[in-house]
Order: structure tokens, then C-alpha cells, then sequence
């Protein structure tokens, strides 16, 4: 990549840091106006809103990825999965455009936005995949399935009562994917609270 093109993504990387952390106008085009740019010259290093925002939550992101290793060498499968589900879910609640842009990566979405969201779609896939192989999940579950039922749950709103009817919600959705993954769970919560 040339200077001049990596000085301009770096900007733009900049810029919509800086915009993302503000209330008001996230739209492209601001990001671009404040990084200097034009909007073409956005789009060539970030095809859709997507792959910019993911970008610039590339840590969260790595971080996420990063963990299912860890929490599969440390967890039984149906605990993995909840572990890594909630620190999903939290990012989106703290990053409301993380969450929009995980929501535009399921289904019929482009494919620069799939690429964007591929590591994260393989991580949930890995612990999709350990749950079959155990036998507490459906085969054929998907990376797809599982965002498009935690997509309603970064929707609910940021206070106190309504983080604690997500984490109802949650519970329910958990039992739904992993039913026999449930008991485990209940088992291993119920050993926490008498240890």
C-alpha cells in the first residue's frame, strides 16, 4: 500500500473513532468530511459500514476471537458459549454500532460485510461446532442463527431494569440453543453459590 493510502486510512480509522464516541452523526459521510477525505476514497479502503466499524473495534474483535481457545480449554461447551455469547452481548450494548454492524453481517448480507465479520462468525462457529460435537446444541446450528437471536437482545434499552430483563431474555435463548447444556449450567451455578 502506498504512503498516501495508508496515511488516508489511518485518518479515516481516526476519524471514525472519533465520531463513532460521540452522539449525533455516524453517517459515512461525516466520517469522511472529518478524516478529509472523500467519500470515494472511504469507500476504497472500507466497502461498507460494516468493515469500517469493525475496524475500528478491531481489539474487541481480536479479543473475541482470541478468547474461544481459551474458554473451550477452560469450560465445558454449553458454558464456553454462554461465556462468549455475554461478552458479545456486552460489547454491543457499550458499542451500539458494533451491534449494528454484527446485525447487518447475518443473512443475505454483502459479501465485503461478511468478509468483515468472518473472524468473528468463525469464532462462534468453532464454539457452535464444540457443542454438536458434545451433543448440547442441534446439529446445524449456525453462526447466522445464533446472531440473528442475539440481535433483539443489543435492542433493549441501557438501564438497570432493562440490562436485567435482557439477561432474562438471554437465559432463555441460552436454554433453547444448548437444552441439555442447560442442566450443566444450572449444576455448575448451583455448585458456585454452596462452594
Amino acid at each position: 500500500m502506498r504512503s498516501d493510502a495508508r496515511s488516508n486510512r489511518l485518518r479515516i480509522l481516526e476519524a471514525a473513532a472519533e465520531v463513532l464516541a460521540l452522539p449525533g452523526d455516524t453517517s459515512l459521510k461525516s466520517i469522511a468530511r472529518r478524516a478529509g477525505v472523500g467519500q470515494g476514497t472511504l469507500y476504497r479502503h472500507f466497502p461498507t459500514r460494516e468493515s469500517l466499524v469493525l475496524e475500528v473495534y478491531g481489539e474487541e474483535v481480536e479479543g473475541l476471537v482470541d478468547a474461544v481457545p481459551v474458554l473451550l480449554g477452560s469450560l465445558r461447551p454449553p458454558l464456553a458459549l454462554r461465556a462468549w455469547l455475554g461478552r458479545l452481548l456486552r460489547l454491543g450494548w457499550c458499542t451500539p454500532e458494533f451491534a449494528d454492524a454484527m446485525r447487518g453481517a447475518t443473512g443475505a448480507s454483502s459479501e465485503p460485510c461478511r468478509r468483515a465479520c468472518r473472524p468473528l462468525l468463525d469464532a462462534l462457529s468453532a464454539l457452535l461446532e464444540a457443542n454438536m460435537a458434545t451433543g448440547t446444541i442441534e446439529a446445524g446450528t449456525t453462526a447466522d442463527d445464533v446472531l440473528l437471536l442475539v440481535g433483539p437482545l443489543w435492542r433493549i434499552g441501557a438501564d438497570e431494569a432493562e440490562h436485567e430483563r435482557a439477561a432474562r431474555l438471554f437465559d432463555v435463548l441460552l436454554r433453547g440453543l444448548c437444552p441439555s447444556g442447560a442442566a450443566h449450567a444450572a449444576a455448575a451455578e448451583g455448585a458456585r453459590s454452596t462452594g
